[in-house]
């Protein structure tokens, strides 16, 4: 919806600074957002006020020039008016919507292309092959996964990537926590290691081992013993998550293995390189690196005084890694607690003579399952947290997905699982997904009718004079702008809001408002909008992941 009055905008601002009617050739920038209060108009920018300053004039004065400078030859808005110290208000005419509705119908709607063909990369759901996914898991991986959903639909390549921390010291945890459990299975009275991993899924593993190969490690050195148990601890639990994570329908383009990257001397090669920039230096036997010179608090650490690297030495090889695969975006999608780390990787990134704009960060903060008021606190199989499996398996896949996304990424979640298991408009899932629903049966009833809406092209759209009508068109004309918003703003909550938002008018529409009627013009009208609603929730849950069903319970009818 933006586009349009932005096209207007645009060219009066510039008829306005080409007039010689200001001081300024300056353009300012054009931002139109929705009034907080609907009565003001569909749209406003605060352009004027912006240009005051450059162009040395009060903001109401320059309202006054760019307003009569607007052309509109279409007619496309009903009211356009200065308010308060400067702001434009505009109001779109109903055959603005009736355009729109018939583009809409005509699947002509304009196709957002931001992207271009530019290549961006989401890094999402890295975790260490070192247990099963718990809850918090779930929720970066699924925002991570709408956030590459949403360049797709917006003209970006993408390519999803799961960066696998398969060394370094939880690795060999892994392997001595399993090694206790095989030992345990066989009798043995075994101290369980400082630092390890407790849950059944351990014990599991190790009892897939003894089946295979019997006592073969009671007998093997202490090192060669774990070190297999490592590897096929390692191996095993990586394959559960990716199967975890394609049941939870979420697959990716690459893995890619940091043990792999060592073994390449990757990681040598960046440190080797920040050194010929003087940005390593050696302080108490370890070597670190100038990260305070890029704008971090003090600097970091790269390899120990005992020659080891560190974690940050890794994730610095891996992100040079990812620049000098060229991409044009890069999108790392972390938990909360890695908030402190966004300043030293930009900052490392910046000393290699990388842009670090190229990489953005999104943080998502953790989930609390509750149920029956009450959080829930652990897992049955893990022992220590609540599995993501464990979740999908009583609420679905879909409400998972959905109770995810509705919170900003940034903020903290609470997960009601009593509420995402109701089938009522209580449930925000159901009540989007039931209006897809629907409309689908109302199209039902008009089939047993004998009612068609025939050539689309032919329905007299402007037979829709109700508010509400006008106000259901408005809101799918809504959808690119929620669209390229979730994108600039990396919020794929967004869209869950706008759904929830259209889903809303059109059941309190459907209450209100008999859509097949006598008149067979005004009907034909009314299933074109509905029609219409239904493909664009279609739309908004296809990017969310999220089914969009034909027919739901019967009872949802009486409670929407």
């Amino acid at each position: 919806m933006r586009s349009y009055l932005r096209e207007l905008l645009t060219g009066a601002i510039e008829k306005t600074a080409k007039g010689g009617e200001l001081n300024s050739s300056e353009l300012p920038p054009l931002l139109l957002e929705p009034p907080k209060q609907r009565e003001f108009g569909d749209l406003a920018t605060n352009v004027a006020m912006l240009w005051a300053k450059s162009a040395k004039k009060q903001p109401r004065a320059i309202a006054e020039t760019i307003l009569k400078n607007i052309e509109d030859p279409d007619g496309i808005l009903a009211r356009k008016e200065i308010a308060g110290p400067g702001f434009l208000n505009f109001t779109f005419a109903p055959k603005f919507y009736y355009a729109r509705l018939r583009e809409l119908a005509a699947g002509n709607h304009a196709r957002l292309d931001l992207g271009q063909g530019e290549r961006v990369q989401v890094e999402f759901a890295s975790v260490n092959p070192t247990g099963p996914l718990h809850v918090g898991h779930g929720r970066v991986a699924v925002i991570g996964d709408v956030l590459a959903r949403l360049h797709e639909a917006t003209g970006f390549n993408v390519e999803r990537e799961y960066y696998v921390n398969d060394a370094g010291n939880q690795m060999d945890n892994l392997g001595l926590s399993i090694m206790a459990r095989y030992r345990e299975s066989f009798g043995e009275k075994v101290e369980f290691p400082e630092g390890g991993y407790p849950g059944d899924y351990v014990t599991e593993i190790a009892a897939e081992i003894k089946q295979k190969h019997g006592d073969k490690f009671l007998h093997d050195p202490v090192e060669t013993a774990v070190r297999f148990f490592r590897e096929y601890g390692g191996d095993s639990l990586l394959n559960t998550i990716r199967s975890q994570l394609k049941n939870f329908g979420i697959e990716f383009d690459s893995f890619f293995s940091e043990k792999v990257m060592r073994e390449r001397n990757e990681v040598d090669r960046a440190m080797d390189e920040l050194r010929s920039r003087g940005l390593l230096y050696s302080q108490d036997g370890a070597e670190w690196y100038r990260s305070s010179q890029f704008g971090d608090d003090k600097d970091r650490a790269v390899i120990k005084s005992d020659g080891e690297l560190t974690y940050f030495a890794a994730d610095i090889a891996y992100h040079r890694n990812k620049f000098e695969r060229h991409f044009q975006k890069l999108i790392n999608v972390w938990g909360a607690d890695h908030h402190g780390y966004v300043p030293r990787l930009k900052a490392a990134m910046q000393g290699l003579g990388y842009d670090p704009n190229v990489l953005q960060i999104v943080l998502v903060q953790m989930v609390q399952l509750t149920r029956g008021g009450e959080p829930v606190r652990m897992g049955k199989r893990t022992g220590e947290f609540v599995a993501l499996e464990e979740v999908l398996e009583e609420v679905g896949g879909d409400a998972a997905r959905f109770f995810f996304l509705m919170r900003k990424s940034d903020s903290h979640l609470d997960f009601d699982l009593d509420l995402a298991k109701k089938q009522s408009s209580e449930n925000p899932v159901f009540y989007v997904q039931y209006a897809h629903a629907r409309v689908a049966s109302i199209f039902e009833q008009a089939v047993k009718a004998g009612m068609d809406l025939g050539d689309r092209g032919t329905v007299p759209v402007e037979r829709l004079g109700l508010a509400e009508e006008l106000e259901l068109v408005r809101k799918m004309s809504q959808f690119n702008d929620v669209l390229e918003e979730s994108v600039r703003e990396l919020e794929p909550h967004r869209m869950v809001f706008y759904l929830l938002d259209l889903a809303g008018e059109f059941h309190r529409y459907y209450n209100r408002i008999r859509v097949i009627s006598e008149d067979l013009e005004l009907s034909r009208a009314r299933l074109l909008l509905i029609e219409n609603v239904q493909k664009t929730v279609r739309r908004g849950l296809e990017i969310l992941g999220v089914n969009a069903p034909l027919k739901m319970a019967a009872r949802a009818e009486a409670e929407c």
